[in-house]
């Protein structure tokens, strides 16, 4: 489940976006193939970046453990004669690995239909710029937004059998956090549940200034903002306490 929703997520929303451009394109005829760009991308990078993402991964976290939980398994797979950091490891990585899937396909897919767009809508000169680059840049800060958010979901998922718990903790904090991101409180990037939404706020910034440029000038998109690097120590912080944690409560 948690595969192909991390696929089949990116592809529904990209269609959506299609055809709404698709659908209304006389009001962007003509504009420079930057400013299609934004405009498209931008639709998919606040849907991202409000709850969409932060409650994806709730789901990603606890789908990569559900099958140990309802099959009470945990005694039987830690009993192999396999390390428990590895297991644990394993299990996080490939949390992470759909999170990156997911990101990734936002990434091909927005490329992709904005490229079809321009073929059949002539007037929509999307092939005018080369926006690879750039939306690579803003879906890789959106990802390291992400982790902290993910270190955390996937603890609670091995803490918790049912998906309740974690869910509800998971859906309290992304509202909570967008609440705090979308008011501009100022210490809303030490919430890792903002991440998302404060890390999107800092790329319209960003983008603004670039703009300011003039259109030809090339986007580059600052990274590592402190936002970013809170998420990536929370993500760091819980993914070791987490080790510890499970290895105490699964030798039980």
């Amino acid at each position: 489940m948690g595969f192909w929703s991390s696929v089949i997520l990116p592809l529904l929303l990209c269609l959506l976006v299609f055809v709404g451009f698709f659908s209304k394109s006389d009001h962007a005829a003509n504009q420079p193939g930057i400013m299609l760009w934004m405009e498209f991308s931008a639709v998919l990078l606040l849907i991202m970046g409000s709850l969409i993402l932060p409650m994806l991964i709730v789901f990603i976290a606890y789908s990569v453990n559900s099958v140990e939980h309802k099959a009470d398994t945990w005694k039987t797979l830690f009993s192999l004669p396999i390390s428990k950091f590895s297991i644990y490891a394993a299990k996080y990585l490939y949390a992470f690995f759909l999170v990156f899937l997911c990101l990734s396909l936002f990434v091909l897919f927005t490329l992709a239909f904005g490229n079809l767009l321009s073929v059949l809508k002539p007037a929509l000169k999307f092939t005018e710029y080369n926006a690879a680059g750039a939306l690579t840049q803003v879906y890789f800060k959106l990802f390291l937004s992400a982790l902290g958010i993910l270190s955390i979901q996937f603890l609670l998922s091995l803490l918790f059998r049912d998906f309740l718990k974690p869910m509800g903790i998971g859906f309290v904090c992304a509202v909570t956090g967008a609440i705090l991101a979308g008011n501009n409180w100022t210490y809303a990037y030490l919430f890792p549940y903002s991440h998302p939404m404060v890390a999107v706020s800092t790329i319209k910034d960003g983008l603004k200034n670039n703009m300011q440029k003039g259109s030809a000038a090339p986007i580059n998109v600052d990274i590592f903002t402190k936002e970013i690097w809170v998420s990536l120590s929370i993500a760091v912080i819980i993914f070791i306490a987490g080790y510890f944690i499970v290895l105490k409560k699964s030798v039980k």
